[in-house]
């Protein structure tokens, strides 16, 4: 009897260990990256603000983001949005492996300035 050399080898055999199975991240934990994301970007909130929170859909290694916050006022709201944006995709993508396709920024509450401070 021969040796055979050509025999057939499980499937696990012929795909290296790190390429096997899937890692599923899922919506919640996408979304708490991306709130705690949103909050490195943004520069110390005001006492009685609450802190940024997302809603986030994943289809496909895609993520859609929406991001909640409130800010103090006056400040430059749009870059603080572009700010939270660019950060936001930047740190998801990054953290978890995912295409962000969008990150919408929705500000909720501006905190007044307390008298005497601007």
């Amino acid at each position: 009897m021969t040796a055979d050399t050509g025999a057939e080898r499980p499937p696990s055999a012929l795909v290296p260990p790190a390429e096997r199975g899937a890692t599923r991240i899922a919506d919640r934990v996408v979304a708490k990256i991306a709130a705690q994301a949103a909050r490195e970007a943004l520069p110390p909130l005001p006492a009685d603000a609450a802190g940024p929170h997302a809603a986030v859909v994943v289809h496909q290694e895609t993520a859609r983001i929406r991001v909640h916050l409130e800010l103090g006022y006056p400040c430059d709201i749009g870059a603080h949005c572009a700010a939270v944006r660019r950060h936001v995709a930047e740190r998801v993508g990054a953290l978890v492996g995912m295409t962000v396709a969008e990150v919408a920024v929705q500000v909720e509450r501006l905190h007044p300035a307390p008298h005497g401070r601007a």
